[in-house]
């Protein structure tokens, strides 16, 4: 009798109509980020026009594109341009040890970083003219993987993965000083009016005098175990320095004395990759008038006002290098491995184009993916180097595929323009010119 009650007040409850409120429904994850420039749903590719910057001929490259006094907005290259020359740089990608620094050029030469530690000068022509291993003398170079490389007053400045940022004399590959960063030095530095700025493993930004390697100031974040090989090079203005962290936390502080400015966060998740919970910042703050533009490997691009720190803006898509402004657009490679075009006023998507995405494999998952190491405006083009093979020039407007040229063994570097000449490092420790 008990249990017929209780099977009769179940029915009853059952019966009963669900009450519906009555209201708008909103992303509780869009409104706990202050607003998304995308819905979940992909729009369709546009078309727009796109009044490109003046093309010109820059004569080097010396740092990443973050900082805008060292970007050219517009790099001169033929539209179709052709191999001339290779030459090898040292060790390649290996099963625990990876290129990650993209090449410099300045002063007449190409330099660039192997996967153990190995800084080569290389000329213009393709002749190496020197080299210099940075291991330390108590360890072996395979033990450690990363770093990056910045010129700046005569000076080369380079970090490694064995925790040093080092002076070197391009003219002979001397070393002038060196200075070590408790942490892996795996991000490229930025050298500006004196001083080296660059972030260490250990989520910790470095102001370093350029002259004599001594530590003017220092910044900290929160520590984070698990990061994606590479810290972002920090951006410079005459006022700020802009640094990124493996925690997904951004900082701005005064450039000569280091003062805080404004700490954000870009926080995010996509729920379809597993190592988006590596927060990362592995799209480098760059900054453009007066907005930073910066990606996570979690899946957020975001626009903040340089001054206070406040997003402008967020696109719910990762970025894997900077994104490239040009034109009122913000170009950039996703974590999903798509070249996206979004508006720089609200970050609303123009196009997306797919890249080369998972390895074949004969197993039913892939898991194995495609680097894609970009995007640069040159020569009116979107340029993309990927390491399945190929380099691929994209049309600014609509997104199209306009061509692709081989590199041996693929990329493993972003491409970098100057003189005319595009460089680009191969996984195999080869550099390639194109013109």
């Amino acid at each position: 009798m008990i249990l017929g009650l209780a099977g009769l007040a179940m029915l009853s409850a059952c019966s009963e109509k669900e009450e519906i409120l009555v209201g708008e429904r909103e992303d509780i994850y869009a409104v706990l980020e202050g607003g998304g420039a995308q819905a979940d749903t992909v729009p369709e590719n546009r078309a727009l026009a796109i009044r490109l910057p003046r093309m010109r001929t820059n004569a080097e490259w010396t740092h990443s594109i973050s900082t805008p006094a060292y970007r050219t907005d517009h790099p001169a290259l033929n539209v179709a341009p052709q191999p001339i020359w290779s030459a090898p740089i040292g060790a390649g990608d290996g099963k625990r040890n990876r290129i990650v620094a993209d090449p410099v050029v300045a002063a007449g030469k190409v330099f660039t970083l192997d996967a153990n530690a190995t800084v080569a000068a290389t000329s213009v022509s393709g002749e190496t003219v020197w080299t210099r291993d940075l291991t330390p003398p108590n360890d072996n170079p395979d033990e450690a993987t990363g770093g990056g490389l910045a010129y700046g007053k005569g000076v080369l400045y380079v970090t490694s993965g064995f925790g040093t940022l080092t002076a070197i004399d391009p003219t002979s590959g001397a070393i002038k000083w060196q200075q070590m960063l408790n942490a892996s030095g795996s991000g490229a530095p930025t050298y500006y009016k004196g001083l080296v700025y660059v972030t260490s493993g250990d989520d910790t930004a470095w102001a370093i005098e350029a002259d004599t390697g001594r530590i003017r100031w220092q910044l900290t974040s929160t520590p984070d175990n698990g990061n994606v090989l590479g810290a972002p090079a920090p951006a410079l203005t005459d006022k700020y320095a802009v640094f990124g962290y493996g925690d997904g936390e951004v900082q701005a502080a005064f450039r000569q004395g280091g003062m805080r400015m404004w700490i954000s966060q870009l926080a995010g998740q996509q729920r379809s990759r597993a190592l988006s919970k590596l927060n990362d910042i592995t799209g480098d703050p760059v900054i453009d008038g007066n907005t930073v533009y910066v990606g996570s490997n979690a899946g957020r691009m975001a626009a903040l006002d340089l001054n206070t720190g406040e997003r402008k803006w967020t696109a719910r898509e990762g970025a894997l290098g900077p994104m490239w402004p040009a034109g009122g657009s913000v170009f950039a490679v996703t974590v999903q491995n798509e070249l996206v075009r979004l508006d720089a006023r609200d970050g609303t998507r123009i196009w997306g184009v797919k890249l080369p995405h998972y390895v074949k494999h004969t197993q039913k998952k892939a898991t194995e993916t495609f680097a894609n190491m970009g995007p640069v405006l040159a020569g009116g083009q979107i340029i993309v180097a990927s390491n399945d093979g190929k380099i691929r020039f994209f049309n600014p407007q609509s997104g199209a595929l306009v061509r692709s040229i081989d590199i041996p063994g693929g990329a493993t570097t972003a491409p970098v323009i100057a003189g005319g000449v595009m460089y680009v490092v191969s996984t195999q420790g080869q550099l390639y010119a194109f013109r």
